[in-house]
């Protein structure tokens, strides 16, 4: 969430180093969710673990390739 706030006040079009650092920072609680989900063998736990991970790297990731475009451009 942080890191879309971040990219909120720079501009989601300029994209935000910082806010994809932070962004994909987010991967990691929802990898410790991962590993609880595998523990208690419970797929709705692992389910939204996985989704929050993909989302957290997806964002982080389009921040970091938007500033880096807005930097050659």
């Amino acid at each position: 969430m942080l890191g879309l706030v971040i990219a909120a006040i720079q501009g989601i079009g300029n994209g935000s180093i910082t806010g994809g650092i932070i962004a994909a920072l987010g991967a990691v609680p929802a990898c410790y969710g991962m590993w609880k989900g595998i523990q208690q063998e419970t797929q709705g736990t692992l389910a939204i673990s996985v989704s929050a991970v993909l989302l957290s790297l997806a964002v982080g990731a389009i921040l970091i390739i938007l500033r880096v475009i807005h930097w050659v451009s």
